[in-house]
């Protein structure tokens, strides 16, 4: 009998995204059920009782949750494809820039998209901050990990990131990623949709 693998998840999460890339990288077949957010179902709930959100991944009956604990989970259970580097230095830092962007990162660049119209300056320049520290990171590497996908807005340009921007080219421009991402026109609706609330 083979393995069980569920990922429960959002349309236009980039978390549950991430889950999902791990999984495809890795060749890992797996279910994807939707969820709606404003209505969760009581298998979201029964798997993820603290935090009730997704992600959620379901190995063979065992629920493991939030992104990047998922994500280790991934990499330690299915060995093909590593998403992390084998140098335990470079493991660490690989890390680090995980909970750097998912942190720090993603926060900034929530607070531009959702802050009230006085406050989105100020968010403007902690977001430029944030991304001018991951840009320092990538040094002209084509991946944080090298030259291989790993753990890994007008904000984002040419001109203020290059490194990030390419980096950022060279991530939508793979096969697998482009699989999982929403289609623009609707992803802007919904951002829309949620803004106007």
């Amino acid at each position: 009998m083979g393995e069980e693998v569920k990922v429960f998840g959002a349309w236009g999460s980039p978390f549950s995204s991430k889950v999902e890339l791990a999984l495809r990288l890795k060749g890992v077949l797996y279910d994807y059920i939707e969820e709606d957010l404003n209505n969760k179902s009581s298998l979201l709930l029964q798997y993820n009782p603290v935090y009730k959100k997704v992600p959620v991944l379901l190995h063979n009956g065992k629920s493991i949750t939030e992104s990047i604990i998922i994500l280790e989970y991934i990499e330690e259970t299915w060995k093909a494809y590593p998403i992390l580097p084998q140098d335990p230095n470079d493991k660490a830092m690989a890390r680090f820039w995980v909970n750097f962007i998912d942190g720090k990162c993603s926060s900034a660049i929530r607070k531009v998209a959702f802050s009230p119209e006085e406050e989105r300056e100020k968010a403007v320049e902690e977001a430029c901050e944030c991304l001018k520290t991951v840009e320092s990171a990538l040094n002209g590497k084509k991946f944080f990990g090298g030259d291989t996908i790993g753990m890994g807005l007008e904000l984002l340009s040419s001109e203020k990131f290059p490194n990030l921007f390419k980096w950022t080219d060279d991530f939508v421009s793979c096969s697998i990623v482009t699989e999982l991402l929403p289609p623009r026109d609707k992803l802007v609706a919904h951002i829309k949709a949620h803004l106007s609330k």
